[in-house]
């Protein structure tokens, strides 16, 4: 096991759902906390890496042995421990963590490092879809998981559309990630703005980012012929759809869990070249001392909170 200093917490939906508690695969009590930078205390042994340098970790544990991990899906190992959800997080000055798990921070700031987990959630998400160059990509949900799977998707080469009920999360995504088109899931003409935009043919890949039920079902009407749906957003309810219609499409659905190595090194590759801007997203910033007041407040849609940062002090 490694031993790391937190300087950097980043907050997430899943620590907002945890503390409403909306938020499955949960049990309390719980310390939260999964989007993580520090410094490393203590190696042992782990290749490659010395105490006193920058790092993450890939917070989700898994077994090596079962089906999932054997496929190399370690993202959903069929014993997965997530730090922060199913055992205790990071919202701590020190924790210890299995040395596989350690990320190299590769020259980034703490700031960056903190956004690598998320922003790979979304960059595993994109590679489920499998996105061509010039699809239509229609992404549900602006917060910062919905941010991420359009700044990779953009990356991919798609024509992304941003939808969202929050008019300043959606100028945001225009104004801070150049997403081209954006629609406000409650106008009153949905369908027929996607339909123009697409040229007729409606997107043919859609990713939900909200974990919204309502949500979750709307969307499949805007699936096109052939299209794929990948669920990112996560809840507790039971997902209904019409067979017909999803059937005539011979549409694809696909749950995209956590993320991999893979994704990781993604992330921070496109962050070292200059192709994301992650730090746009951090709108709050608190000590640590201060998030026991602080927390609640977070859920408030009119703070305009995009991303928290929590740091501890040198």
């Amino acid at each position: 096991m490694a031993i790391l200093r937190i300087r950097r917490i980043g907050i997430c939906g899943t620590d907002l759902h945890a503390f409403e508690g909306t938020q499955p695969y949960f049990q309390y009590p719980r310390i939260l906390g999964h989007e993580l930078a520090g410094e490393l205390v203590e190696a042992d042994g782990a290749d490659g890496f010395e105490p006193g340098e920058t790092v993450t970790f890939i917070p989700y544990f898994n077994c090596g042995t079962c089906v999932a991990c054997r496929a190399g899906k370690s993202n959903c190992c069929a014993r997965l421990e997530v730090a922060g959800v199913h055992i205790d997080g990071g919202m701590t000055e020190y924790l210890s963590v299995p040395s596989y798990s350690l990320v190299h921070g590769g020259g980034l700031s703490f700031d960056e490092l903190a956004l690598v987990e998320p922003l790979a959630i979304g960059a595993h998400g994109v590679r489920r879809a499998g996105i061509q160059p010039g699809e239509f990509v229609l992404v549900i949900g602006a917060g910062p998981i919905g941010l991420g799977v359009m700044e990779f998707a953009r990356i991919a080469g798609a024509e992304v559309i941003a939808m969202d009920l929050n008019e300043s999360r959606l100028a945001f995504c225009a104004e801070n990630l150049g997403i081209p088109h954006t629609v406000n899931a409650r106008a009153s003409d949905v369908m027929e703005r996607l339909r123009t935009l697409t040229g007729g043919d409606m997107p043919t890949v859609v990713i939900d980012a909200t974990g919204n039920l309502t949500a979750i079902n709307n969307s499949f009407a805007y699936l096109a012929h052939g299209a794929r749906y990948v669920l990112v957003g996560l809840q507790k309810g039971d997902i209904r759809l019409s067979h017909p219609e999803f059937h005539k499409r011979e549409a694809t659905l696909m749950s995209s869990r956590n993320a991999t190595r893979q994704d990781f090194e993604h992330v921070i590759g496109c962050m070292k070249q200059g192709l994301i801007r992650p730090t746009t997203y951090i709108t709050h910033r608190v000590l640590f001392g201060e998030v026991k007041e602080q927390f609640r407040s977070w859920l408030d849609p009119a703070r305009g909170v995009i991303k928290a940062m929590i740091e501890i002090d040198t």
